[in-house]
């Protein structure tokens, strides 16, 4: 059996073809009613996302906007490789950590 290359000893073609099968993955998943399925593979392709992203992009102390929830922003402590830690605004202010590409960069 062959065992699953981590994200992180991916290149980024073999990142993007793996997004692009579990999103598939996670299309059907929804179709066929499969809630708990489809979450689990969105938050995979998320993961991944974040291997694709630069750590560089993200600052301390600054605040981003969560993707997928509108209103919703975040302050970085720290990072730890594709982890920002923090704490929601508005939020317990209780610390947690994101995986980057839940974040978006202001443009």
């Amino acid at each position: 059996m062959e065992r699953e290359k981590r994200y992180s000893a991916m290149t980024e073609y073999e990142l993007r073809r793996e997004i692009a099968t579990l999103n598939e993955k996670a299309r059907k998943a929804e179709q066929m009613g499969m809630v708990n399925e489809y979450a689990v593979l969105e938050r995979k392709a998320v993961m991944a996302k974040a291997y694709l992203l630069d750590p560089n992009s993200f600052k301390p102390g600054e605040i981003y906007e969560i993707d997928g929830d509108p209103g919703s922003y975040f302050k970085i402590d720290y990072l730890n490789g594709v982890f920002a830690w923090g704490y929601r605004l508005g939020g317990t202010g209780q610390e947690e950590a994101l995986p980057i590409s839940m974040l978006n960069l202001k443009g």
